[in-house]
Formats: structure tokens, sequence, C-alpha cells
């Protein structure tokens, strides 16, 4: 066999090793898959991701395989591949299967899926992160080489930093939605996690891009830039890591090593990006997630994660006056938001304040997933680009991961920022 079927092989072999981890909802047939292995070796023409396996969350359709969102009663099998999957594919990429997560991407945590849920790979006693669970494990265990996942509220940054991963939330809009199940259509994006930065900059230089067929695709507008390396950091008041001070150390030592790069930081008020995270669970936009599984949950409720359809059903409590209520407020604290780019070109936060063992988020989903989000949630409303980056280890193996963020189209920066602080 070459050298890409043997490596395919080798996948499948692991994949089935490793039984039953959580990890993966459905898997490429494999003799499929080494069929594709084996065109790709015999075409002579260079492809930029050529041989790169990767996973793909199971809210994204891959033509021939059921996509479930986490949700049996849910699924459907697509006749074509999302647009994303599609531009991997015909790049050289070859797509292993698709990944388990909590049920329609609602949740940071890995633990609200009927299928079962993956552990934190570095520690098998608490929670992968989520709702990319699967995505994140698939690649921090080394059996793809990246992974698609979905982040509207963290759903890519939190499992990255969790599994010791870069997790990049492209602008929304940049990357096409088109063959995802929405978890709030207005502010989804598809998402990449890997091993290394430059994977993910290569994966995103090719997924993104404009799509007249999604109507929430954008084109670009001028990339952000900046010379001088202006980070903003958190102050002491906005400091939350619930107790754990090892996180805490680890955000400090990471504000260090960035001093000790050379740039200027300041602290910047973080109240208006407080308040737009809390908007997106308290607020009405989680309408749109009753409006994504609505026949679903008015006909076989029952059929619906139970944590799951607690969350989703709170949405009926909300008029068409809270939604318009929310939007002006969301608006005043955007504009208060773009008071700190004047002094920041970008924020550097923890991607979470803490972490917790499978047994503490079983006992307490709601707050305890609240809890996550904490450092995340604003993100998507208030138009912004972000990439989680590892930054250390707890005592017990567990990692920490830091967030560098800026406006939308900042990506740039964002990967100049990355490589410099990783180097």
């Amino acid at each position: 066999m070459s050298q890409l079927t043997d490596k395919i092989a080798d996948t499948f072999q692991r994949i089935h090793q490793r039984g039953s981890d959580g990890v993966w909802i459905s898997l490429v047939p494999e003799e499929q898959a080494l069929a594709r292995a084996r065109q790709l070796q015999s075409d002579a023409k260079e492809l930029p991701l050529k041989g790169k396996t990767f996973a793909i969350k199971d809210n994204i359709d891959l033509e021939g395989l059921p996509t479930t969102a986490g949700c049996p009663a849910f699924a459907y099998t697509p006749a074509k591949s999302a647009f994303v999957v599609q531009r991997l594919v015909d790049a050289g990429a070859i797509a292993i299967g698709k990944t388990n997560l909590d049920q329609f991407a609602t949740g940071l945590n890995g633990t609200r899926s009927p299928y079962g849920f993956p552990s934190n790979f570095y520690n098998s006693a608490y929670i992968s992160g989520g709702s990319s669970s699967g995505s994140a494990i698939a690649v921090a265990a080394g059996l793809t080489d990246f992974a698609l996942g979905t982040d509207t509220a963290g759903s890519g940054r939190v499992p990255a930093a969790f599994n010791n991963l870069f997790g990049l939330k492209p602008t929304r809009g940049s990357w096409s939605t088109a063959g995802l199940v929405p978890a709030c259509r207005t502010l989804d994006c598809i998402t990449v996690l890997s091993k290394s930065l430059e994977d993910a900059e290569k994966v995103d230089s090719i997924a993104r891009g404009f799509d007249p067929q999604d109507p929430y695709s954008r084109s670009p507008t001028k990339p952000v830039g900046c010379s001088h390396r202006r980070v903003g950091v958190l102050p002491e008041k906005e400091l939350e890591f619930f107790g754990d001070a090892e996180y805490a150390h680890l955000y400090a030592a990471a504000v260090e090593r960035i001093a000790r790069l050379g740039w200027s930081i300041s602290q910047f008020d973080y109240q208006p990006f407080r308040e737009a995270a809390d908007l997106l669970y308290s607020g009405p936009w989680i309408a749109e997630r009753y409006w994504a599984v609505r026949s679903l949950l008015e006909t076989r409720p029952d059929l619906v994660h139970p944590v799951v359809r607690a969350v989703i059903l709170s949405a009926r409590k909300f008029s068409a006056v809270d939604a318009f209520e929310s939007q002006y407020r969301l608006a005043s604290l955007k504009r208060e938001s773009e008071k700190t780019w004047t002094a920041c070109d970008a924020i550097l936060l923890p991607s979470a304040g803490t972490i917790y063992t499978i047994e503490q988020m079983l006992s307490d989903p709601i707050q305890l997933n609240t809890n996550l989000g904490r450092y995340t949630n604003f993100m998507n409303l208030l138009d912004l680009c972000g990439i989680a980056i590892p930054a250390g280890f707890r005592s017990d193996n567990v990692p920490f991961g830091v967030t560098f963020f800026t406006r939308a189209w900042g990506e740039p920066l964002l990967f100049e920022l990355a490589q410099e602080f990783e180097s």
C-alpha cells in the first residue's frame, strides 16, 4: 500500500481499537476512504490539503452520511456536502467521519448527547468541552489532522482549550454555513480545531469565501492590522475563575508572556462584553434554537435530551417586543465596546474560567455550563473573531487555553499574534 493508504488504514484501526469512546456518531466506510486515498496518491496534482484527514461535527452535512445534530429522531441523509466540507475535500482532505456533540449544539460541556460523551483527552475525569466535543477529541487523540466544529457561543474555543488545541472562530459569515443545522442562524460559525497553527491557518484560507447560496455569507472588508501589538487584558475586578486558582495563575502567566514579548498591555472595560454575553442565553436569541428544531419539539419533545429541551423551550417566554428590546440593548453595548478598539488592537482572555469533572457537570448542568461561557458568549453578538491557543496545564494535567480576539475580518492579525505567542 502507499504511504497515504497506510495512514488511512491505521486511522481506522486506531478508531476501532478505542471502542465506544463517545467520539464518533458515524464513520465513512473504510474502503471509501481508502479509495479516495488511492485516487489522491495516483494524482500528481498538488493540492493544499492533500492527504490531510479530518472529522466533521455531526451538525454539518457530509454527502452520504446521516446528519443527526446529536438527535437520532432528527437525522436525515444529505444529498450533498456542506459548502465548507466540499471546499476541503476539493483541496485534497479526506473525511473520516461525523463526530459527537452536545445535542443541537446546545452546550459548552460535551455531556448532552444520547450517543454517549467523550471525556477530556488529558484527564478522563473531566469534560471534553462542547458542543464540538467529538471533534476536539478526534484531533487531540491524533485520529485526524484537523476537525470541523461550530461556534455560536464558544463551542469551538472551549473544547479546544480543554484539549490543548488551536480553535479558530472566524468572522461571522466569512465561512459559509450552507449545510449546517442552525443553532442560532444569524450567529452561527463553522470552525476548525487543530494541533498546529499552520493547519488552522491553511484550512481557514481554503474554507473562507463568499457563498451566494448562503444569505448570511459576507464579503470581507479591509482586514484589521497593527504594528504596535496593543493588547487588552482583564482588570482585576473582572477576573472570575470560579475558585480555580491554577487557571487564574495560568492566565496571569499568559499575560506575563506577552509582556516579555514587548507588547503594549492595558486593562479594558469588560462590562459591555460581559453584558452582551449574558444576552445570548438569557435573551430572545434562544428563540433561534427553537425555530431550528420546532417541529420535533412540538410533536415529540420526549425525543430531545432533557437539558437541551429545557434550554430551548425557555424561548417560549420571549415576545417580539422582548426581541426588539434586546436588539436595542445589544446595539448600545456594541457601541460601548467599540471604544475598546481605540486603545487595543486585540484582547487576551481565558478561553474558560475553569473546567469541571463529568460528575460535577451532570449534577448541575445549567449553571456550570453558564460559567463556561463567561468569556465566550459575546463574540458573535458583537461581530468579533477569535482564536483559542494552548497556554499550559494544571497540576492534574488538565490543559488551559487563552483566546485572542479582535474586530471582524481581523484573522490575519490573530494568526500573527498566535504565532508570536507560541514561538
